[in-house]
């Protein structure tokens, strides 16, 4: 892994660097494996594949924040070692995924001898948040149709074809909802045209319309 992308990288000394490389270790997890469930594990790496990192409303329904592909960071997995950061957030792969992780002591160490480490997770925390704050907005502000759009559209990024093969039960999961109300929606999105339906997946009919919705306004 080319660990060089990372602003902090090469601003590292030699004896950091060769302490961070040293301290790393990789992980694999199979589609479906809890990647992290509050305990302290470090700072993930995502080497290859794809996590998804949500948190549990009340009732215990799932609500997505965000995903990670290739070459993103989870912060929340090393949360234990931020000063006065307590989150209910776990982390799920969503395909067969690889990370390279960094332990929480060495998370620790790096953070207080490098001030480029540091900044680098800084701003990681500060991106995080603000895609959990977009997330929120989403639930609060925009429509439960335009949502799904935007998802199924997100999905059709991920899987690089207009065949999904996702299952309503994960589109509500990502939505934060239940299952009945994605099949709903979802038919009345196929009685329009925009997609079709069959066992196991959705087909995306028509992208543009998709598009339009998911842009709408409340």
């Amino acid at each position: 892994m080319d660990f060089a992308k990372y602003s902090f990288y090469d601003k590292l000394t030699d004896k950091e660097r060769e302490f961070f490389l040293a301290s790393l270790r990789t992980r694999e997890f199979a589609a479906g494996q809890d990647v992290y469930r509050g305990d302290c594990a470090g700072l993930i790496f995502t080497r290859s594949g794809r996590l998804c990192a949500y948190t549990l409303s009340e009732t215990g329904r799932e609500i997505s924040l965000y995903r990670l592909t290739e070459g993103d960071v989870c912060l929340f997995s090393a949360s234990c070692a931020l000063e006065n950061a307590d989150f209910d957030v776990f982390v799920r792969a969503e395909t067969q995924t690889r990370v390279a992780l960094l332990p929480t002591d060495a998370f620790k160490k790096l953070s207080e001898s490098s001030l480029a480490f540091s900044t680098f997770v800084n701003a990681l925390t500060m991106r995080r948040f603000s895609d959990v704050m977009w997330v929120l907005d989403g639930v609060l502000n925009k429509k439960f149709d335009a949502r799904l759009a935007a998802l199924l559209l997100e999905e059709r990024k991920y899987a690089g074809a207009d065949r999904l093969k996702v299952t309503h039960e994960r589109l509500a999961a990502h939505l934060g909802t239940v299952r009945e109300a994605v099949s709903r929606m979802l038919k009345y999105f196929e009685g329009e045209g925009l997609i079709r339906i069959f066992r196991g997946g959705i087909d995306i009919a028509d992208v543009k319309a998709l598009e339009k919705l998911a842009n709408s306004e409340k």
